[in-house]
């Protein structure tokens, strides 16, 4: 089986899936996703020698650049090709609104949202969301470019910005938390492995922010709302945040189509790349993926 790993550049990620397919013997080169290109016939395009693709990244661009490589990717899944994830399942987890109205559509509790295109909007949410929220960027992962905002000045500077920048202004509420988080990785309807991710002197709990890991085995609701989750946006693989909420239980706080697994791989002893690699080796073969449990 010959893999396109969809990246930018050789990175640990893309060098642990080539380790992984050799080690199963398999091929997976890298494509630079901003050099792809299409064919009509597709002989001859950027990924008609291959059987399958693994999507490492979703690297910036135009408004026409992003929707011909979602189509691009369609188009490979329509001539039966693996894709992992597939493309709408990567439409929907990239852009954070659309996933968490996903989420919320399937009846899994995630934190109280507002999304808006103005700061005015943006200030009358903050009020309703109790004057202490969070703003993340609509496309973005790993903690990066989130900012914790209580104050109203500091709010109104914020939302100015962002609104003078065309940003779409995405606000949670601030959710007190224990300093901790939980990240499952799903893979074809079950849970792979689990970490508790403790914050490092901030309210972020990502490792790529300075968090600690540890493993975790998931209780009984956690792996329903973890499945449920990447159910809910369609992912074959996915890292699911679950966010402690005050009282009890979770909030579903993210789903990630692209999800990074060294941490959990070192946390959790799991070779996440060769499990990859075995997911498209079973469909390349007919044999049915799990599918989760309703």
């Amino acid at each position: 089986m010959k893999i396109a790993l969809l990246a930018n550049g050789t990175g640990w990620h893309v060098r642990d899936l080539q380790r992984g397919a050799a080690q199963l013997g398999h091929e997976a080169a890298t494509v630079d996703f901003r050099s792809v290109q299409a064919a009509l016939p597709p002989r001859g395009d950027s990924l008609s020698a291959f059987d399958a693709v693994i999507v490492r990244t979703m690297p910036p661009g135009s408004l026409e650049q992003v929707v011909f490589r979602m189509d691009v990717l369609h188009c490979f899944e329509a001539r039966g090709g693996r894709v992992i994830n597939p493309p709408r399942a990567l439409e929907v987890c990239i852009d954070k609104y659309l996933a968490s109205a996903r989420l919320g559509a399937a009846g899994l509790p995630v934190p109280p949202t507002a999304v808006c295109q103005h700061a005015g909007a943006a200030m009358e949410a903050l009020a309703r969301l109790g004057g202490d929220v969070v703003v993340k960027p609509l496309f973005g992962s790993e903690g990066r470019g989130m900012v914790r905002v209580a104050d109203a000045e500091i709010a109104w500077r914020t939302f100015r910005t962002l609104e003078r920048l065309q940003a779409v202004l995405y606000i949670q509420q601030f959710v007190p938390h224990p300093g901790w988080d939980v990240r499952a990785f799903v893979l074809d309807g079950r849970v792979l492995a689990a970490m508790r991710r403790h914050a490092r002197g901030d309210w972020r709990t990502n490792v790529a922010q300075g968090g600690r890991t540890e493993a975790v085995t998931l209780m009984t609701e956690e792996e329903r709302l973890t499945l449920a989750a990447a159910r809910a946006v369609g992912a074959s693989a996915a890292g699911v945040d679950l966010l402690p909420r005050p009282g009890g239980g979770y909030y579903v706080l993210e789903v990630n189509a692209v999800p990074g697994w060294r941490a959990l791989a070192r946390a959790t002893q799991t070779d996440v790349a060769v499990e990859i690699i075995r997911s498209l080796e079973t469909a390349e073969k007919g044999v049915r993926p799990l599918t989760p449990p309703n």
